[in-house]
């Protein structure tokens, strides 16, 4: 048998169809997996098990199509469902199931606020998706993200002024209207006494320096850009608490025995995509502004506030969120 997955982005929707492949391959152990997404994102899915082979999208949607087509699978299964995945899928072989996204519903929230969405996690809506193949998973498959031994930061001899007793603050976003703005940031800082390892890609490299900056008497390590998203992860791993925005690294620690601190702005974690912790880690904790009519206005985000106060961010308690960190 062999089956596909669809899922071209982002990297916390990525990172939460882990548990399916697992899923698929403990009901299906000589099955042949495989994983369609974009070329962007090849890194991340080092930390996957259970795929036996992956499709890269990068510049030619035709090359890409046809080389799909010749693995004539016998599963296709389209966690994504757009319109690029339906013209990937159309005219191939094998039994297609698709991921049901609830655009409807999301749109009826962020527009009217009218919530109708389920009470459920994102995956456990994928893993239904899984009931069109005959997979009725059991149990709640274990969140897991494997670090391969290559891309391992030891963090005591990298930066042994933190004696391994620090917290993780991931600081980077695809959206801005999902990311802390700099500002809250001093706050929440201004309040911890904690080591603290910035985590981010090169666009949040400026923002971690200029954080450092205004604290030249804490301990801080402003990562951002010096790592990918594997080594990030490791640090992230070894780190005692993350504070993060809801961001692709929330989803990726929550496959850690660390606590998580998310802090939510335009986007709301009812649209069941906060941390996925089969089993409940009692020390987790959502931060969200509630009482805004304006919220939710995006089920992804925006680069500015459409109502140009941002209080969905800038009105959190900053002394709250900071006495949160467990110690």
């Amino acid at each position: 048998m062999k089956i596909l997955l669809i899922r071209f982005s982002s990297i916390g929707d990525i990172v939460l169809t882990f548990p399916v492949v697992k899923t698929i391959r403990k009901a299906f152990p000589e099955a042949k997996i495989h994983f369609a997404t974009k070329k962007n994102v090849e890194t991340l899915l080092l930390g996957s098990e259970g795929i036996d082979k992956f499709h890269f999208l990068s510049d030619s949607f035709i090359d890409f199509k046809k080389e799909i087509k010749q693995e004539y699978f016998d599963h296709i299964i389209d966690l994504h469902n757009n319109l690029r995945t339906r013209r990937l899928t159309f005219g191939l072989s094998g039994k297609i199931v698709r991921f049901d996204k609830l655009n409807l519903r999301k749109w009826l929230f962020t527009k009217f606020k009218w919530n109708t969405l389920p009470t459920i996690h994102v995956v456990d809506r994928y893993l239904a998706t899984l009931k069109g193949l005959g997979i009725v998973p059991i149990d709640q498959p274990e969140n897991h993200f494997s670090i391969p031994l290559a891309f391992q930061i030891n963090m005591s001899d990298r930066f042994p002024m933190l004696e391994r007793n620090y917290v993780a603050i991931a600081i980077g976003a695809q959206y801005k209207t999902k990311r802390v703005p700099k500002e809250k940031w001093l706050e929440i800082l201004h309040e911890m006494d904690e080591k603290i390892v910035i985590v981010g890609g090169e666009m949040d490299r400026e923002v971690g320096a200029w954080l450092i900056k205004q604290f030249p008497n804490k301990v801080m390590i402003n990562t951002c850009g010096d790592f990918n998203i594997l080594e990030s992860a490791s640090i992230v791993s070894q780190a005692k608490s993350l504070l993060t925005n809801d961001t692709g690294m929330m989803h990726i620690a929550a496959c850690f025995d660390i606590q998580i601190i998310s802090i939510w702005g335009n986007t709301s974690p009812e649209f069941g995509m906060s941390p996925y912790r089969p089993r409940k880690n009692q020390s987790d904790l959502i931060f969200q502004v509630e009482g805004l009519s304006c919220r939710p206005c995006s089920k992804i985000g925006h680069q500015e506030c459409p109502k140009k106060h941002f209080h969905c961010m800038t009105l959190h308690d900053a002394k709250m969120i900071a006495s949160s960190v467990q110690k």
